[in-house]
């Protein structure tokens, strides 16, 4: 069967037509909706032993703050959905990254229906056409122009997946094209050619990955390991951005299907700290697909204790946000899309009361004083989500020491800071309080004096609050912190 075939002589146009296929067909897979909640299972995943260390230890030491094993979990609902325009010569690419409202739903289903109608041949293609391109794909000589027409009908064969799984040498083709790539990425050589070329393949690779029948497979196989070198690159040129955003695409694409399997996956690698990178550094639709992956993996009951489990792992997620709350905050037109995710990363952090406490002294300003309020204001969902945020880390406050009821209260702090109150004569001061991030213990009241908490609020600063009371014995615990 004949095929075109893209080489290495191809005109500018054409390279860029086939990066904009390759970035569409990429991204694909996150237009469905997404189910909201799955029941989970306490089994431990498939794939444990996986270890950190992913492809040549892509990632120094921030991966040693996610390492561990996990299993099981149960998953917190879905995302809002948003629609994510691709610049930078990509082309116009809409990206769903959550759940969808009824009433999109139904409108999608009409606008499903329209095209049906418009296009009834597309309804139900035999699979006839797309066969001898699969078998192709094993031909070193026809291999590109096939990834190139495959990415393209895609969309058409809601059954491609298995084929390209259980069909001979074809998931090996594909790896071939992936690891050809590696040498090109340390000196950053990679042309606009081979980037699209292979990306063409991972938009096959994204396919196997949403397709229920293959997905267990494909995080069995490991897979997703070969996708974490592109994810580590840093050159901003537009072939490395492209790389990127479909590495991140098929990812994306994982963890789209609420899948407690695929978090745990997840979890045994690096993918945090790579994405956190690029939430700090990536472009902004870079950044949002980034910080849709933390986001969902937050999501999982398993995902969250995961991140909170020390104040190292806690505090890496937070400085990023937070980071990144700053950067919006100084733009004219903060993009929405993306503070959709970091308030609902945010948000569900403050699920837990360790968090939700640390939250209380190191959220954004920002966030509080209606920075974001004029672009918020025809987003109901984000302002819903900002407002529970903000009640949130209000409600958990940090605590300063409490004294004896015998002798006189010490002191009591609120949102982490420490009062300044008069106990009685002879009763013991309260503990100090409870920092979720880094800094020292905190110190209980001296008598019946206050209780002088030092509660730390970000690493290296602490407020301390004072008191006055009558004599006593020293006789208070001494708070705790979390990180020492």
């Amino acid at each position: 069967m004949a095929t075109t075939s893209t080489g290495p002589g191809t005109s500018d146009v054409e390279s860029a037509a086939a990066a904009n296929a390759a970035a569409t067909a990429a991204f694909a897979g996150l237009l469905s909706s997404t189910p909201s909640s799955i029941s989970r299972s306490q089994s431990q995943s498939s794939s444990n032993g996986v270890v950190g260390g992913g492809i040549g230890g892509v990632v120094s030491a921030p991966s040693a703050l996610f390492s561990g094993m996990v299993i099981g979990g149960n998953n917190g609902g879905g995302s809002a959905s948003s629609v994510v325009a691709a610049g930078g010569g990509v082309g116009s690419v809409g990206i769903n990254l959550g759940g969808s409202s009824q009433v999109q739903q139904q409108h999608q289903h009409q606008q499903q229906q329209q095209q049906q109608q418009q296009h009834p041949h597309q309804q139900s293609q035999p699979m006839d056409g797309v066969l001898p391109l699969v078998v192709q794909l094993t031909n070193p000589e026809q291999r590109e122009g096939v990834l190139l027409e495959l990415s393209k009908k895609r969309e058409s064969f809601p059954d491609l997946a298995p084929i390209l799984w259980h069909t001979y040498g074809t998931v090996a083709a594909l790896l071939q094209e992936i690891a050809s790539i590696y040498p090109l990425l340390n000196p950053p050589t990679l042309t606009a050619h081979a980037s699209n070329r292979v990306c063409n393949a991972l938009a096959l690779l994204q396919c196997v990955a949403s397709h229920p029948d293959t997905r267990s497979l494909f995080l069995s196989a490991h897979v997703p390991l070969y996708l974490y070198p592109f994810l580590n690159t840093q050159s901003k040129s537009r072939p490395f951005e492209y790389l990127r955003l479909t590495s991140l695409g098929v990812i994306g694409a994982l963890v789209k299907m609420d899948d407690a399997d695929v978090i745990n996956f997840l979890l045994q690698t690096e993918i945090i700290p790579l994405c956190l990178r690029i939430m700090e550094t990536g472009s902004e639709l870079s950044k949002t697909v980034a910080t849709f992956i933390v986001q969902k993996i937050l999501l999982d009951e398993i995902g969250l204790s995961y991140v909170c489990a020390t104040p190292e792992r806690f505090y890496a997620v937070s400085a990023v946000l937070n980071s990144m709350v700053g950067l919006l905050g100084m733009l004219e037109r903060p993009s929405v899309r993306l503070l959709k995710h970091i308030v609902r990363c945010y948000l569900r952090l403050a699920d837990n009361a360790r968090a939700g406490e640390a939250l209380g002294r190191c959220l954004p300003e920002a966030l509080r004083d209606g920075t974001f309020g004029a672009a918020l204001r025809d987003d109901v969902t984000v302002r819903k989500w900002l407002g529970q945020l903000l009640t949130a880390v209000a409600n958990a406050g940090g605590a300063g020491g409490n004294g004896t009821p015998s002798g006189g209260a010490g002191g009591h702090g609120s949102n982490g800071g420490n009062g300044n109150n008069v106990g009685g004569s002879g009763a013991p001061g309260g503990d100090g309080g409870v920092s979720l991030v880094g800094g020292m213990s905190g110190m209980g009241g001296i008598g019946g004096g206050s209780s002088s908490g030092i509660v730390p609020v970000v690493p290296g600063s602490s407020t301390t609050g004072t008191g006055n009371g009558g004599g006593g014995n020293l006789n208070s615990n001494s708070g705790n912190s979390l990180s020492g």
